[in-house]
Parts: structure tokens; sequence; C-alpha cells
């Protein structure tokens, strides 16, 4: 039977669908699927509840895979300009996970583009970053963005009041957004800029919107974290107390 490799542990009971989430084997929705379809075996047997409390001692497999319970990790990356945010690419760049320990498998929660650059929080936490990338949570994420030209106030008020985009064969109007100039002069303006949803390269596509394409974009905080002075390239892990209120948002 082929093992799992790098699964949350766990102490106490845990309910059967969130232990196959945490793991990061599968997101909690797809984790309750898998479980109700018969794929999910609690010592040798097919258990169809994914609510059922399950303790550290007994043998979890997921379509003939065992878990392998190992602690989990949470770390805070700085991820410079040109990495991209996933755990492997087809195209040979560097990636986030390669700036992390190597014999930690983690993934990242949720995306920043390749020419952004702040924080990304990687995990082996599946139902920690479920939570922190679910549309109902709303989780804020602040940026510090830099536009061309110098943002008046219609243009201001539109990214608050929020933007038309296109999305496929259909247009959507994004959520409101607080938005804080810092800095205004030069041919720039530089504002911190806070959202509540994530859709691809979406501060670009609404500072395109409003004719002030985005120059430079930096994510500072995502909920309850924050980048601080973190060098570009470099990661830490999340102190209990950040941990513990990030799971409180």
């Amino acid at each position: 039977m082929e093992r799992v490799p790098n699964v949350a542990s766990y102490t106490g009971t845990m309910r059967l669908g969130k232990l196959i989430a945490t793991s990061g084997m599968a997101s909690r929705r797809r984790a309750v699927e898998l479980v109700k379809t018969g794929a999910v075996r609690v010592d040798g047997r097919v258990e169809r509840d994914p609510a059922v409390d399950v303790s550290p001692d007994v043998t979890v497999s997921v379509e003939g895979k065992r878990l392998r319970r190992e602690p989990l990790r949470h770390y805070i990356l700085h991820k410079p300009v040109g990495v991209v945010s996933t755990a492997a690419d087809t195209h040979g760049r560097r990636t986030v996970t390669d700036l992390v320990p190597a014999e930690t498998r983690v993934y990242p929660v949720g995306r920043l583009d390749a020419d952004s650059s702040g924080l990304v929080l990687l995990t082996n936490d599946g139902d920690l970053a479920n939570r922190l990338t679910h549309p109902r949570y709303g989780i804020a994420k602040t940026y510090r963005v830099t536009f061309e030209g110098m943002l008046d106030g219609k243009a201001l008020d539109r990214l608050r009041r929020g933007i038309r985009l296109r999305e496929g064969d259909r247009y959507v109007v994004t959520k409101p957004a607080d938005v804080r100039v810092v800095r205004s002069g030069r041919g720039s303006t530089t504002a911190e800029l806070t959202i509540r949803e994530g859709r691809n390269r979406q501060i670009r596509r609404m500072g395109d919107a409003v004719g002030h394409p985005v120059t430079n974009l930096v994510r500072i905080r995502m909920g309850s974290l924050s980048l601080g002075r973190l060098p570009k390239g470099k990661y830490r892990t999340l102190s209990p107390s950040e941990l513990k209120e990030l799971r409180n948002l």
C-alpha cells in the first residue's frame, strides 16, 4: 500500500473529513466526497461518515493510500518577483516551495502572480488553507500598490466601490475595496489597497480599468498576518500566537 508523505499529526479525536483536509490531501469539500463515496477506510473498514471521530491510533487510508501523520507546518515567505506561487512549475521556473525546507511538503495558500512580491503563507494544514481561501470567509488581503499617474477622486471612488471586470463570458463587479493613498507625486501614486476576494490578477486588472496600470505590487498582510521586515526570499515559522489568531478569523 502506497503511503502519503507529510500528513499532519493531531492529538485527541478529529472528524474524519477534517483529518483528510488537514492532511493537505484534499479540500474539506473533496474530503467529504471521498468519504461518502467509500474511498476511505478506517482500520481496514470502509467508513462513509465524514463526521465520525477518529483517534490518533487508528489507520486511515484514502484511495488505498495510507495517511502518515507528521507535524503541521506553517511558514510566512517573502516571495520575490519572478518566483511562481505553485508547488511545481512545468516551465522550470523557481517556485515558492523551493524557498522553504525541502524535507517538508507544504503548499502556498492562494496565489500571488510572478510579477508581484510579498507575503505568501505555505502550509500542510489543509483545513486552515481551506478556511483562508474560501470566499464565504472573506479574509482580507492588503497590498502596497504603485499605480502609473496621479489617482484622482473619481478613480479612487471606483476602486473603493467596485470595478466591473470580465470573467470568461460574463462580467462581474469586484467587492468594495479599502484604499488609502500613501504617497502621490512624480507621475505615480502609491496606495495600500485591501480586498476580500481573490480573482486572477485582480488588482492589476482594477488598475487597468481605471486607466492607471500597476507598476509595483507587494502583499503586506493576509488576515492577521503581517509581512513586517522579513527580507525578500526569506521565510519564518508562524508563532503560536499568530497561528491562534489566524485560526480565530
